[in-house]
């Protein structure tokens, strides 16, 4: 009975609601990802002629801050997981300093995304210059406030570890934050190629 217990906290981790979103999450950001491919395959030329004027230096560079926050998540994660009633004050100690790492990154990523929009504006290019920038804007913009969003909660989850607040029977809040900011993560690493790279 106890077996069947553990699995039922362990899979699929997290409150059930936030799968509902995580869902719906991905539906929206699959439609966008299919509309930009046929709209794309009507104008290779145009496409190609205007990611040329992407900064994939940046790009590159918030991919490997985005993956590692989601090791440094997972960390924190498994700090938790394996926690006991005798070692709850250390997990949560150990698994706030994971998440300071993961939260940092979230900031270097919005910080460098907002530098990258703001040379774009500079030159400006807006949501009607053309197909391709109305995608690319309409999809970085949105991810942007889901990453924004993530690192709030991320943020939130810190502040319950400084107290302790997360117990080895209670501790579904911090895998439900953990698995948006993976779904964050997994959206940039289709995005990014996506828009910055295939041609």
């Amino acid at each position: 009975m106890s077996k069947v217990m553990a699995l039922k906290e362990k899979y699929p981790p997290g409150d059930f609601g936030i799968w509902i979103i995580i869902y719906v999450e991905l539906l929206t950001f699959g439609l966008f990802f299919v509309g930009y491919a046929f709209s794309r395959r009507e104008n290779i030329e145009m496409f190609n002629t205007s990611q040329l004027m992407l900064n994939q230096t940046s790009g590159f560079i918030n991919t490997f801050i985005l993956i590692t926050s989601s090791y440094f998540v997972a960390k924190g994660v498994a700090k938790i997981q394996s926690m006991t009633a005798q070692t709850q004050e250390s997990a949560n100690k150990e698994a706030s300093k994971w998440l300071k790492f993961a939260i940092a990154c979230g900031l270097a990523f919005l910080i460098i995304k907002m530098s990258e929009f703001y040379h774009i504006f500079e030159q400006g290019i807006n949501l009607s210059t053309n197909n391709f920038f109305m995608f690319y804007l309409l999809l970085t913009m949105f991810h942007f406030m889901h990453v924004f969003l993530g690192t709030i909660i991320l943020f939130n989850i810190h502040q319950r570890t400084r107290v302790a607040g997360y117990t080895p029977e209670d501790y579904r809040g911090f895998e439900s934050g953990a698995s948006y900011w993976h779904m964050v993560d997994l959206l940039w690493i289709v995005l990014f190629p996506l828009v910055y790279i295939i041609r």
